[in-house]
């Protein structure tokens, strides 16, 4: 029997050739992350294509929910961020789709493309570089002013500097743990119950009887797993609308 960590494993789907950058090789072939990535971003617009494309006064259930999830975002922007909240909603959306999407599909046997560090580490690079960038654009030197908080007496000020770019340096990390860490860990627990229920199950009748208690497990888990996607995905849009705040609203700290 495959182990836990066998569904995480990368396949290719789809050789491609590949180049050569600076004496390292890149493999553009399509593996199964990729290919569920894509069937994420299909899923994703898909969905709104069939729930907008008829859009009535008295919305059906697929635009009843498109619309709660654009007026989810819009307002998670418009309170976090502030009034510019607006101009960074569609980074926030399509971020905050894209994670829900492939935590489902991971749910209904697809691989599972954010139990990928790689994936999640790429999510919260641009998420950062963003954020950068904004502060950047927007403040200038000015910038790094948040790495000093209004207020703190000269004496201590070289502590809260360290502290405070140790803290914004972390920030990419604890994106990247947090969603990747919860994708893997629901997935092997899920598969640890599902090998009880199949070995109790090989024992006999009473071994049927016996798989009964972790094939409910399995069910309260896989409910609690459908809550936990779409946590993961809001709470690391979240964090992406704090990390904007921060840097858009310098002045008021």
């Amino acid at each position: 029997m495959a182990g836990p960590l066998e569904q995480f494993q990368i396949e290719t789907v789809y050789k491609l050739p590949g180049f050569t950058v600076g004496g390292h090789y890149v493999d553009m072939s399509i593996t199964n992350s990729v290919l569920a990535m894509f069937i994420a971003v299909g899923a994703a617009l898909l969905f709104f294509a069939l729930t907008t494309a008829r859009a009535a006064i008295i919305p059906g259930r697929g635009q009843v929910m498109a619309e709660g999830i654009f007026k989810l975002i819009d307002d998670m922007a418009d309170s976090i961020i502030g009034h510019d909240g607006r101009q960074f909603f569609p980074f926030i959306l399509t971020l905050f789709l894209f994670i829900l999407s492939c935590n489902l599909l991971g749910l209904f046997g697809i691989f599972t493309a954010t139990s990928q560090i790689a994936v999640t580490v790429t999510l919260a690079a641009i998420t950062i570089v963003l954020v950068i960038g904004v502060g950047l654009l927007r403040h200038g030197l000015g910038f790094f002013k948040m790495f000093l908080p209004s207020g703190v007496p000269l004496y201590l000020a070289p502590l809260i500097i360290i502290i405070e770019v140790v803290s914004f340096l972390v920030r990419p990390v604890t994106l990247t743990l947090r969603l990747f860490g919860n994708m893997v860990g629901g997935h092997i627990v899920l598969y640890v119950f599902a090998t009880f229920v199949i070995g109790l199950s090989a024992l006999g009748i009473g071994g049927m009887l016996g798989a009964i208690l972790p094939m409910l497990t399995i069910v309260a888990l896989t409910t609690l797993e459908f809550l936990v996607a779409y946590l993961q995905a809001f709470v690391f849009a979240v964090l992406a609308c704090v990390y904007l705040s921060d840097v858009v609203n310098i002045g008021h700290h």
